[in-house]
């Protein structure tokens, strides 16, 4: 550079832009294939970390949810996005960066020892000034996140609640109510990024004066002679490159704090236990013996005493009702057979084998269980039916269909079985959502049927439908009917009556009714007037 400028070295300067144009295409095609690599990089990371999330948050087990907003935990999976670009953008470009700089760092050194001193010295005040601001700005994250978190479950339940937002006209109360929640989190976002501007404006201001000193000092080598006017040139040109991947690295970290906030909340997912599969034994197919022994059953630690000291033998092949006020742990009792809770004290077992033992995917696999609210997925009617089983042939699907009462209706679809349910099963009533419910719960021969209030909310035809197929869906299973309605219990071949907690009497309709001091005497009082 020195030979072009004093001599004037036209042919020299030829060379010299011939081989910056080299450098730049080499450039630009190595920046092409980096950005080649970190796409792919990115796609690969993308899918493995979302298909392990989605496999542990399918496994974890169903008290997580049931202690949590549905929308928070979406919140916290839409973390992985945050992780996911942080690790494929930044981080690897700045790492990529800094390994060039230290080859760019001895190429200065060798130019100029007191201005490449000046550089080193400014990088503790870049680092200073980082560990200064995120602190703060950490707060300020974990404000912003928890502030999302509310604005998410608000409006997955209003989506969700949308019938009773209508029916009750309170569309006001709950615009009012998100306009305060959007608001708050706008405030949130805006004093993230308003620290996060004075994070960045920093940065610029500590590399502003850098550049000044840089120049001040080597104007003054240059003109004692220490420095050559083209010696200059290519250190300031090199201490660009450096200086860059060090403002980047700021940022970098600035950026770390924000994904440190994502991390710690997506840990809330990945740290929590799944259910236990390892070790669990498969047992030989069941027959439908149940015996609960001793259980005592509470949700939390320090919470009420739900089952206490439940004793019940249930032989293969029999149909019990259970009845009882409300909160009396009628529903607990089942959930117990599916293995979603784990008792404080005593065993469930089925044909004599703990339950404890079993692994839940294959004892859930051989209950059958509708409830009140059965939840269908925005698929086809054969879908829903055959969820367990996609592959199930169609003969099996229309048995169930016929055995719950469904095919009548089903077949007067204009698509039949490939009918689209909607969202929730939204494009069918009730009567008919929950019969597709019934014939999904039979469509793979379960051993033990539970219905959980499965007829308490339809009208009286459809439950006369069902009522009707009942002797045939309960042939060869041992069948457990929680109800409210004494009548549809009144057939069971025995009645087990519980109250707080506690199984307080037992036997069939007759008997129950003939002690009139008993609990199922009074209920039955109650519904007859």
């Amino acid at each position: 550079m020195d030979k072009v400028l004093v001599h004037r070295g036209f042919s020299t300067l030829n060379v010299i832009t011939v081989a910056l144009a080299i450098v730049v295409l080499f450039e630009i095609v190595l920046s092409g294939l980096r950005t080649y690599i970190f796409a792919h990089s990115t796609s690969r990371i993308d899918v493995e970390l979302r298909a392990r999330l989605f496999r542990h948050l399918l496994a974890l087990p169903i008290s997580y949810f049931e202690n949590r907003r549905v929308g928070d935990t979406v919140a916290r999976v839409r973390e992985l996005d945050q992780i996911r670009n942080f690790l494929t953008g930044q981080a690897l470009t700045s790492v990529l960066d800094l390994m060039f700089s230290f080859i760019f760092f001895a190429v200065m050194w060798y130019y100029s020892p007191k201005l490449t001193l000046v550089i080193l010295g400014s990088l503790p005040f870049y680092m200073g000034w980082s560990i200064f601001i995120s602190p703060i700005l950490r707060r300020r994250l974990d404000e912003k996140f928890a502030r999302g978190a509310d604005n998410q479950s608000f409006l997955v339940e209003s989506v969700t609640a949308i019938n009773t937002i209508k029916a009750l006209a309170v569309t006001p109360q709950m615009t009012n109510t998100w306009d305060k929640q959007l608001a708050s989190y706008v405030s949130a976002g805006f004093r993230v990024t308003t620290l996060a501007t004075i994070g960045q404006q920093g940065v610029q201001f500590i590399q502003k004066v850098v550049m000044v000193i840089t120049l001040w000092l080597g104007a003054h080598l240059v003109i004692s002679g220490d420095l050559s006017i083209g010696q200059l040139i290519a250190f300031n040109m090199l201490s660009g490159q450096v200086i860059a991947p060090v403002i980047r690295l700021a940022q970098l970290w600035q950026d770390f704090q924000q994904v440190g906030i994502s991390v710690t909340r997506l840990g809330d997912v990945l740290n929590s236990p799944t259910e236990s599969y390892q070790g669990k034994l498969a047992l030989p197919e069941i027959k439908g013996d149940i015996t609960f022994r001793n259980i005592r059953f509470r949700y939390k630690p320090d919470a009420p005493v739900i089952l206490n000291d439940v004793n019940l033998s249930i032989q293969q092949g029999e149909v019990i009702g259970i009845v009882g006020r409300s909160g009396s742990g009628k529903s607990t009792l089942t959930k117990l057979i599916q293995r979603f809770y784990i008792p404080e004290n005593g065993q469930v077992l089925i044909d004599g084998h703990d339950l404890a033992l079993a692994d839940p995917n294959w004892l859930r696999r051989q209950v059958g269980v509708v409830l009140q609210d059965n939840v269908l997925l925005n698929r086809s009617i054969r879908d829903n039916i055959a969820l367990a089983d996609p592959g199930m042939s169609m003969e099996k699907i229309v048995h169930a269909a016929k055995l719950a009462g469904a095919h009548e209706f089903i077949s007067e679809l204009r698509e039949g079985y490939n009918t689209i349910v909607g969202e929730q099963g939204a494009g069918l009533s009730g009567g008919q959502r929950q019969r597709i419910a019934i014939a999904r719960a039979l469509v793979n021969n379960p051993k033990i049927l539970i219905f959980d209030e499965a007829t308490s909310a339809l009208d009286y035809e459809s439950e006369h439908i069902i009522m009707r197929n009942m002797h045939q869906i309960c042939k060869g299973r041992t069948v457990i009917i929680i109800a409210h309605r004494l009548s549809t219990v009144k057939n069971a071949d025995r009645i087990i009556v519980m109250e707080k907690g506690q199984i307080v009497e037992q036997g069939k309709h007759k008997e129950l009714l003939a002690d009139p001091n008993g609990l199922y005497h009074y209920l039955h009082q109650l519904q007859s007037e």
